[in-house]
């Protein structure tokens, strides 16, 4: 069944509904487990609190698969028969036609751990692999940013106001702030760094956030000119990349069957300056997967 604008529209208010509560369960829990201090590996002197994924350097919190697990609960009540894949319990396609969920309880783990005050809860509807609606909650600053297809994007902040938003109108990508993160693995991080020196002085300047959904939003909200990274996985870029793309941006993502392990670009940017960025990536090596 097509899924239309109205339907849109109401898949991406639920994704409001459900980011804002589980970002709030976020920061209660974060306050629970690991109090006021910084990072502390002991948590609440559970083993269980920190472990890792992928490499020692991937880390998951009890607070992920928590509100992981909150986040399917909600779904499960509010869209019963719908799929969901998730960063932490995993999931399947969905069938054709199908509205699946794509969530990442907190994208941005290493800074929740850490104190630093960029994550995000980030919640994608999508239709065989295309977004259709999402929202992104940030946890610290309180503001949820949403978008359905082809009903542009918006900013909710923590009082209610609403706001539309747009990309940056930058003409030269010499002026251009450019938010960009790395994988977790040394080998993809090697290729990341030695394409990030080539565009660094070919720009204004970079910026290293640590939550790829916030970056995507970033652009979208006019805070940076562009994002680009390699290897993000589904969950990573679902919502975020659409709110960019209905900002106005340009947008390339991973095709509907590609993994984190295949490298693939993720790439929104302000719309004058697109053709030249992707130039300067394609001579850094960046449209490569990496």
């Amino acid at each position: 069944m097509e899924i239309v604008h109205q339907d849109r529209w109401e898949l991406s208010e639920i994704a409001v509904t459900i980011a804002r509560e589980a970002a709030q369960h976020v920061a209660t829990r974060r306050a629970e487990v690991f109090g006021d201090n910084a990072f502390d590996e002991r948590g609440d002197d559970s083993p269980e609190a920190v472990s890792t994924k992928s490499t020692p350097t991937d880390p998951v919190t009890v607070v992920d698969t928590e509100t992981e697990r909150f986040v399917r609960d909600r779904l499960a009540r509010l869209r019963p028969g719908d799929t969901v894949l998730g960063e932490e319990y995993g999931g399947g396609a969905g069938a054709p036609g199908a509205v699946r969920w794509v969530v990442d309880p907190i994208d941005g783990t290493v800074n929740f751990l850490y104190g630093v005050p960029a994550y995000a809860v980030s919640i994608g509807a999508q239709v065989d692999g295309v977004s259709v609606a999402g929202a992104v909650a940030d946890v610290v600053g309180g503001t949820v940013y949403a978008a359905s297809l082809g009903g542009g994007a918006r900013a909710i902040s923590a009082d209610g106001t609403v706001r539309r938003l747009r990309a940056n109108p930058i003409t030269d990508p010499a002026l251009a702030l450019v938010a960009t993160g790395f994988g977790y693995s040394r080998q993809r991080r090697e290729r990341q760094g030695a394409v990030l020196a080539q565009v660094l002085p070919q720009v204004r300047d970079v910026r290293r956030i640590g939550s790829a959904a916030l970056d995507l939003c970033m652009v979208a909200s006019g805070r940076a000119d562009a994002h680009f990274e390699h290897g993000l996985s589904p969950w990573d870029w679902a919502a975020g990349a659409l709110i960019a793309q209905e900002a106005g941006a340009t947008v390339i993502v991973p095709g509907p069957d590609s993994n984190s392990d295949d490298g693939a670009l993720t790439l929104a940017v302000a719309p004058a300056i697109a053709d030249r960025f992707i130039e300067i990536l394609r001579g850094a090596g960046g449209l490569e997967n990496l």
